[in-house]
C-alpha cells in the first residue's frame, strides 16, 4: 500500500483501494450486468466508431465494452489500473474465443504507447470523473488525442452534475460542494462518493454538458454527437429539449 505521496498522478487514495480490491473485481462485473447504460454504451460505441478497427478502452473495468467489441471484429486494447479487473478481461476473452490485448496502466500516464496507434477510444462509465484533479483529466485528454489517428472518434461518458437538482439531498450537496469551492476547500464538480463493498469512498467529478465539451474542444477534439442519458431502461431520455441539462442523468458524447 502506497503512502499517499507515492500514489499515480489523477488517483485518490479512496479510488486505489477500490482498484486493488480483488472483491470488488470479481463482483464487478455481476452487479452491472443489468445496468441499461451498458447497452447503451455498447449500440453508442457501435454506431460512432465505425469501421472495426484498432479501439482502445481506457478504464475497461471487467470488460463490460471490450468483450463485446472484439467479437464484433475490433482489435481491441483494455487499460485498467487494477490487475484483477484486466485477469477478469483475460478470463472472459479466452471463454468469448476473442482476443483482447490488456495494458495495466494508470490513465493519466500512457506514455508507453506511441501516437496515432488507434483508430477509435472510448472511456466509459464515469472514468473521466474518477480521475482526481483538472490538471489530471487535461492530461488524460491529451493522451486520448495524442493516441487517436487523425479523423478517428472519441466516445466518453460522463456524470452530469445538474441532475442532483432534483432531489432536496441533491441540492443541499451541491449547495455544499459551490459553497467550499468559492472558500478554496474544493473543486466545484467535485463530490465524495460513498463507501463501497467496504472501501472508503473517493472524489468523482461531476460535469455539465458546456464544462465536458470544452474540455474536448482544448484538447483538439471536435463534437460529433451528445446523446443525453436517462435512468429509464432504453437510457435515452426523452424530450430533451425540455430542461434536459437538468434532467439529464449522464451524457455520451462521440468526438472526432
Amino acid at each position: 500500500m502506497p503512502a499517499d505521496w507515492q500514489l499515480p498522478p489523477g488517483v485518490s487514495r479512496g479510488l486505489w483501494e477500490y482498484l486493488h480490491d480483488p472483491a470488488i473485481a470479481r463482483t464487478c462485473a455481476e452487479q452491472l450486468a443489468d445496468t441499461p447504460l451498458i447497452a447503451c454504451d455498447r449500440a453508442f460505441v457501435l454506431e460512432h466508431c465505425r469501421p472495426p478497427g484498432r479501439l482502445i478502452d481506457l478504464g475497461c473495468g471487467a470488460g463490460r465494452l471490450a468483450i463485446p467489441l472484439a467479437q464484433h471484429g475490433y482489435r481491441v486494447t483494455a487499460v485498467d489500473l487494477s490487475e484483477h479487473m484486466l485477469g477478469i478481461v483475460g478470463d472472459k476473452a479466452r471463454a468469448a474465443g476473442v482476443h483482447v490485448a490488456r495494458l495495466q496502466a494508470n490513465l493519466v500516464e500512457l506514455d508507453c504507447l506511441a501516437g496515432g496507434s488507434f483508430d477509435h477510444a472510448a472511456c466509459l462509465f464515469s472514468t473521466l470523473g474518477m480521475i482526481a484533479g483538472a490538471d489530471a483529466r487535461r492530461r488524460f485528454l491529451a493522451h486520448v488525442r495524442r493516441l487517436v489517428r487523425p479523423g478517428g472518434v472519441f466516445v466518453v461518458h460522463v456524470h452530469n452534475r445538474w441532475f442532483h437538482v432534483w432531489t432536496s439531498a441533491g441540492r443541499r450537496l451541491l449547495w455544499r460542494n459551490w459553497r467550499r469551492s468559492l472558500l478554496g476547500r474544493e473543486t466545484s464538480g467535485d463530490f465524495l462518493m460513498p463507501p463501497h463493498q467496504g472501501v472508503g469512498g473517493f472524489p468523482m467529478h461531476l460535469f455539465t454538458r458546456r464544462e465536458i465539451a470544452g474540455l474536448l474542444r482544448d484538447a483538439g477534439f471536435d463534437v460529433l454527437h451528445v446523446q443525453p442519458l436517462s435512468l429509464r431502461d432504453d437510457g435515452r431520455l426523452r424530450a430533451p429539449w425540455w430542461f434536459g441539462s437538468w434532467r439529464s442523468y449522464g451524457y455520451l458524447m462521440a468526438a472526432v
